[in-house]
């Protein structure tokens, strides 16, 4: 079968390449998965460098969101079948044939199709815990989003309306725009136009929003935190700009909290949430409530170039990349 395989550290673009190896075979309490669609997400691209919390070397194979059809089960597995679509989390999917713990393997509804199954577990599943279980998202209140036109950035906007709130999405660039007003943000703003967008946030969230949610850290933060309202919160989701110093200062003032979002560490201390997290965003899909942007699909000979392509941030919405 096909693996991508890091080679050595660096971007994906140079340090990924395709090798043939043996396929796997499933142990006691393990499926193997025939890999139909894989997520591909920024994490990736910093495992591929070294610069990611859990740290990677040669042979790593990226892919940490997959969907696939069944295609064997090891003794003792009577939670799925053969034949069945199932999504799941864990390194090393980019393969054509992955082993994976059946306990960990969420069986895909009808309608949902493996490009959608594969674009929701790391995006939507932190941002339903960002959302939900460290801002306490309340009906009414307003949520400013940064990286609005990316993955999570994307997620935040569909889960926020679908909690009942009010989206203040910031993008760059006129396809970026169009799309976060196609799928339904209800203030959009291009940062490219107005550099300084602090004032267009305050004066559409009337003093300041409830909630950021911010992906992008940087110099970002800072304008974030000037468009937080009084008892706030401020989600800390990634630092695709660097990590900014936080000026606790400011915080005092107006009361806001700065909230650190951490799914997978989550995951440690509460183990059976990822389960309910996949099974509600999977039922939410088939319902239509939410529905991943995905940029056009990759082939999967072209992985390491989506991959390096997300690095040189060229895209938008969810990368994807197909079997």
């Amino acid at each position: 079968m096909r693996i991508w395989r890091l080679q050595e550290l660096g971007f994906p673009g140079e340090s990924l390449k395709l090798v043939e190896e043996e396929p796997p075979t499933p142990g006691p309490g393990q499926v193997l998965i025939d890999i139909e669609a894989v997520g591909l997400a920024f994490p990736d691209v910093l495992q591929c460098r070294g610069m990611y919390q859990v740290k990677t070397g040669p042979g790593h194979t990226p892919g940490g969101e997959c969907c696939g059809t069944v295609a064997a089960l090891g003794e003792g597995v009577t939670n799925v079948e053969v034949g069945q679509r199932v999504a799941f989390l864990g390194n090393g999917g980019l393969a054509e044939q992955v082993v994976h713990s059946a306990n960990g393997v969420f069986v895909v509804p009808d309608g949902v199709s493996p490009e959608v199954a594969a674009a929701i577990p790391i995006n939507y599943c932190t941002t339903l815990y960002a959302l939900q279980d460290r801002a306490k998202l309340q009906a009414g209140e307003t949520v400013l989003i940064t990286g609005a036109a990316g993955g999570t950035g994307t997620a935040c906007i569909q889960l926020a309306k679908a909690m009942g709130a009010r989206t203040i999405a910031v993008a760059g660039g006129k396809t970026k725009v169009e799309l976060l007003e196609e799928i339904g943000a209800d203030v959009v703003i291009d940062h490219q136009e107005t550099p300084d967008w602090v004032d267009l946030v305050r004066e559409a969230s009337g003093g300041g929003v409830d909630v950021a949610y911010d992906p992008v850290g940087g110099d970002t933060f800072h304008q974030v935190r000037r468009c937080m309202g009084w008892d706030s919160r401020l989600l800390v989701i990634g630092f695709v700009a660097g990590i900014p110093e936080v000026k606790t200062n400011h915080a005092l003032l107006k009361s806001y909290s700065i909230v650190g979002v951490h799914w997978g560490a989550s995951l440690a201390k509460y183990p059976d949430s990822v389960g309910e997290q996949m099974r509600t965003l999977l039922d939410m899909a088939a319902a239509g409530t939410i529905a991943p942007p995905l940029y056009p699909p990759y082939p999967f000979d072209q992985a390491a170039t989506a991959l390096q392509d997300i690095a040189d941030r060229k895209v938008h919405g969810k990368v994807v990349t197909v079997l």
